[in-house]
Parts: structure tokens; C-alpha cells; sequence
């Protein structure tokens, strides 16, 4: 399925279907469309701090990813794929593009956070050469679910 999936930089006008698969797949901690806003615009120009990719099939809005880098450290924001979408390879190609960004914005090292509950995410994750540093209690609200911190540390890109 992802095999026609076309990534590309995220704009503006993609908040919207962003927005909706958001909502979609976190009903409960869902990211507002100024929280995206705001993101979108640490991402372009020669000072850019951010890495946002959507995925696109027939048109439709089927994955996204961001990442955030600061002083040699990047942090993977969000990544999402559509449920149809699930197992097909979409989610490493997501991650892919952050960690090779994260190479263009010379991080030495990547953090991210996923929910203690989804394995599935985590398994991805370990792939690409993440390993467990901790937990934050109760990160994700409401609801009150822990989150795993994970990291990778150098900049070679391990594909999964």
C-alpha cells in the first residue's frame, strides 16, 4: 500500500488533512492546528529547526512525521500512518526522512517518546536502532499513560 505513497515537505495547506488523521488516530491527546502552525514555521529558510513530511496516496493524506532538532539534538515530534496503511512499510519510510534530516541538522543523537501501550510503534522504533532511556509518568493525558523514552544516538542511517 505505501509502495504509492509519495512523501514530501509538509505545507500549509496540509494542516487540514493532517488535522484530520490526527484526530483520527489520537482522539484523546490530538495536536491542535496551532500547535502545527507553529511547527511549520521553524521548518523553512536557512535557520530551519524542523522536519515535517506528509505522505501522500491518490491524494489523500495517508502519513506524516516531524522532527525538531536544537543543539546537536533531534527529537521525533509525532509520526503517524493511516490505519489502511499499517504494516506496509510507511512508518520506517517516515522515519527514515526524519533521521536522515536529523543528519542534515547535525544531531548527534535522537529522543523521541511513544506510549508504554504501543508496542507496535516501539518495535519500529528498536529497528531503527532506538533503545528505552526511561519512562515520563502520566505523559500522555487524558488518561494518564506513561510515555517510554527512547534514543538513538549517532548519525548513520539504520533502515529497518
Amino acid at each position: 500500500m505505501s509502495a504509492g505513497a509519495r512523501l514530501r515537505e509538509m505545507r500549509w495547506w496540509d494542516i487540514g488533512p493532517v488535522l484530520e488523521l490526527e484526530r483520527e488516530l489520537f482522539p484523546e491527546d490530538a495536536w491542535s492546528r496551532g500547535m502545527f502552525w507553529s511547527e511549520l514555521a521553524h521548518a523553512r529558510g536557512p535557520r530551519a529547526t524542523r522536519r515535517y513530511v506528509v505522505a501522500e496516496d491518490g491524494g489523500r493524506i495517508v502519513g506524516y512525521a516531524g522532527l525538531a532538532s536544537a543543539g546537536g539534538l533531534g527529537d521525533v515530534q509525532t509520526i503517524a500512518v493511516a490505519r489502511d496503511h499499517w504494516g506496509s512499510g510507511l512508518g520506517a519510510r517516515l522515519l527514515t526522512d526524519l533521521l536522515e534530516h536529523a543528519t542534515r541538522f547535525e544531531c548527534s543523537e535522537v529522543l523521541l517518546e511513544v506510549r508504554v501501550d504501543n508496542v507496535r510503534a516501539q518495535k519500529l522504533y528498536e529497528r531503527f536502532g532506538f533503545e528505552p532511556i526511561g519512562v515520563r509518568k502520566g505523559y500522555y493525558q487524558p488518561g494518564n499513560v506513561d510515555a517510554l523514552v527512547m534514543r538513538r544516538e549517532g548519525t548513520e542511517i539504520i533502515h529497518g
